[in-house]
């Protein structure tokens, strides 16, 4: 080991040396590695945050079991069933309690400029908490009164004067389907790309903004168990048990639903994915130019250590030590960028988007594997290359 290391400590960095020659070549290279990578860090992050943002809901969910309607999409997409299956689903053993949810998305008057816009509006009976938000329990006797409803601080838009005027102790009215209701309380939950923000009200105001809704009829069955019971275990027996208009998942395989629909489902998934591929060809392709165009102005001091004895090995790495000095150096300001882009991009669309650590490391990944194929492709023709036809 001490022999290798010394052994790389003589030899002369040809690779890095080449590059720093022509310092205009190299900042061109930096400048694409990094614009490709800022590419891909950011169809990543919005990917990053389109399951995010579209899963808090079903990982707030405090339940054990999920009951859904066949038909359900996403959370925005539900369905319903009757609630006669939550009736049933307590003769299995296990089974604690199964209390109906409902969501849906409706039109209300923005509080602060009276202009109509959507907003996702969720229920149950506040006896019977359904999420795990302390937040949103300590305040359940708000929405205990009729038209009383809890508002996402987080929600997309400007609704500043309305949260502070709430969080003064001075509740805001304004008006869903015709009907006035007042904002009580506040919560944290967050916008995702499926609702701009969301409502949280009691089940029997929720049946007052959809008066043609049937109140037999749920978008989600909460289910939790007793302890000690499994609840794949149970939630096989309820799928014997209970007719085929309902589907029964775990709370964890309701979370995987929701994001396989936004991965695969969604268009939206699959325009982040290959955006990011096509970053991805993007660097290929700079890094490419500026290799094929280092070997070509150098073939033949590289015929030269052809004839010297020297092998193709020996001249492929300093092609790769140069792919590898490009990928590193062109990672920094590619990796410093999306930082600030990441906070721009949040404030502007109340979506959960930010630099990880595990981002950071695949995006390192995919760009030393982005300059080691164009190095591959780079030393094609110097593999060919015939010491008696250069000179």
């Amino acid at each position: 080991m001490t022999g290798l290391i010394q052994q790389i400590q003589r030899r002369t960095p040809l690779g890095w040396l080449q590059l720093s020659k022509e310092r205009s070549r190299l900042l061109v290279a930096l400048s694409g590695i990094a614009f490709a990578d800022v590419l891909m860090f950011m169809q990543l992050g919005f990917q990053s945050a389109l399951y995010d943002s579209n899963t808090k809901l079903s990982r707030a969910l405090d339940a054990d079991i999920v009951l859904v309607s066949p038909q359900a999409r996403n959370t925005q997409n539900l369905g319903t069933f009757s609630r006669r299956r939550l009736y049933q689903a307590k003769d299995i053993p296990g089974v604690q309690s199964a209390e109906p949810f409902y969501s849906n998305v409706i039109t209300w008057k923005h509080p602060d400029t009276r202009k109509d816009t959507s907003i996702q509006v969720i229920a149950f009976n506040p006896d019977q908490p359904a999420l795990n938000l302390p937040e949103v329990n300590q305040q359940l006797n708000v929405i205990k009164l009729p038209d009383q409803v809890l508002f996402d601080r987080n929600s997309r838009g400007n609704y500043k004067q309305a949260i502070a005027q709430v969080e003064q102790g001075k509740p805001t009215t304004t008006e869903v389907e015709r009907r006035t209701i007042t904002i009580g309380g506040l919560f944290a939950l967050g916008a995702s790309f499926g609702a701009d923000g969301i409502l949280i009200a009691s089940d029997q105001t929720f049946l007052h903004f959809f008066p043609r809704r049937e109140a037999a009829s749920a978008s989600l069955g909460l289910i939790k168990l007793e302890p000690g019971y499994d609840a794949k275990q149970v939630a096989a027996q309820l799928e014997a048990h209970l007719a085929n208009d309902v589907r029964v998942l775990t709370h964890k395989e309701y979370i995987e639903f929701e994001e396989s629909f936004w991965k695969t489902e969604s268009p939206i998934g699959f325009i982040f994915g290959l955006g990011t591929a096509m970053a991805f060809v993007v660097g290929v392709v700079i890094v490419y130019q500026v290799l094929s165009t280092d070997v070509n102005s150098h073939l033949k001091e590289y015929a030269t250590f052809k004839a010297m004895g020297y092998r193709n090995q020996y001249l492929l790495a300093i092609v790769f030590e140069e792919a590898i000095i490009l990928a590193l150096l062109g990672f920094i300001p590619g990796f410093i960028l999306p930082i600030g882009l990441y906070k721009l991009a949040a404030n502007a669309t109340a979506l959960p988007i930010m630099m990880t650590a595990s981002r950071a490391i695949m995006v390192l990944i995919l760009t030393i594997i982005m300059c080691i194929i164009s190095g591959a492709i780079a030393t094609r023709k110097l593999q060919s290359a015939d010491p008696a036809d250069m000179f």
